[in-house]
């Protein structure tokens, strides 16, 4: 972005009201590690050797970013560039003397993303340093699953469902789609993520949950089993998954009781899905969505610990 003032920036500093969109944006910039991601995906990332240089890594993170903030796809996030000023000034490009990349280039730059693996990458360094800073507890795991919907028409090229998404029935309910199954800490941060189809039993995941250090494991009903329960008193994890059947009222007592601790596993399909849409997916197959759902919850760490990761003096809007 150019460092010369124009009458467009001097009208936009004193204007009299700072959107929420605004605040997100600057709260989301002051957090996130850029040099470290860049880092991540330098080595990657296609060195333009003859024509047009290649747009920076960090221009087309946060293009990137900004298209799972706002559920844009390709063609909505080269539009989102021309149309919204905050967009601009957060993805650091001017339309007066800069390339504003095309919808073609993001969709390469997010299919680099995904080949390479990179998406899960950045979720880990994530994990990593909250681990660092002392914010993912890591003595307690809360597991927990939450369906992700898919098309469920054949009105398409191919005239068929996804074949790797699944219907499955939830209550009197019929869903079709994914599944994202998640271990968090006891404050509700993510630090394990698998992905399968929606009729997938939420049970036979919890082993790819748990990173070997919990002490508690946090559960609702659907994780119920005696053979668990046994592994975790073999392993010294105190086992607080909430019982089902007939119980009593101290039984119910208990229930509640674990199920408050529970619910704090939940803020971030709060974010992801709430917050930022992500309730349908955009793409076909596991592989395009679960890429997704890796940088997703990797942002909504982030997001849900602005406030304690908040640099010394930065000033938000």
């Amino acid at each position: 972005m150019s460092q010369q003032r124009t009458f467009g920036d001097l009208a936009w500093d004193r204007k009299k009201k700072v959107t929420r969109r605004e605040q997100f944006l600057a709260e989301m910039d002051s957090v996130i590690p850029w040099r470290d991601l860049v880092r991540l995906v330098a080595p990657h990332y296609p060195k333009a050797k003859t024509g047009r240089p290649a747009m920076p890594i960090e221009t087309m993170l946060r293009i990137y970013f900004a298209q799972q903030w706002f559920n844009l796809s390709d063609p909505a996030a080269e539009d989102a560039l021309y149309d919204s000023e905050s967009i601009r000034r957060f993805v650091k490009v001017d339309l007066s003397d800069d390339a504003i990349p095309d919808e073609s280039t993001i969709l390469r730059f997010r299919h680099l993303l995904e080949q390479h693996r990179l998406t899960e990458a950045i979720f880990a360094h994530v994990r990593d340093l909250l681990v660092t800073k002392g914010l993912l507890w890591q003595k307690g795991t809360i597991v927990d699953a939450t369906i992700i919907h898919a098309p469920s028409s054949t009105k398409n090229g191919a005239e068929t469902r996804d074949p790797e998404m699944k219907q499955t029935r939830k209550g009197k309910q019929w869903y079709f789609g994914m599944k994202a199954h998640v271990g968090t800490d006891r404050r509700g941060l993510v630090h394990s993520l698998v992905t399968t189809d929606a009729a997938a039993a939420d049970i036979n995941h919890v082993s790819d949950l748990l990173h070997g250090e919990e002490t508690v494991l946090y559960g609702d009903s659907a994780y119920r089993a005696k053979w668990l329960e046994d592994t975790c008193r073999s392993l010294g994890i105190r086992y607080r998954v909430n019982r089902r059947g007939q119980l009593s009222d101290y039984q119910r007592a208990i229930n509640r009781r674990w199920s408050q601790q529970r619910a704090r596993g939940e803020h971030a399909f709060h974010v992801v899905k709430r917050l930022w849409g992500f309730t349908k997916v955009r793409y076909r197959g596991l592989a395009k969505n679960t890429a997704r759902l890796h940088t997703m919850f990797a942002l909504a760490n982030l997001y849900m610990m602005r406030k304690k990761l908040r640099p010394a003096g930065a000033t938000w809007l």
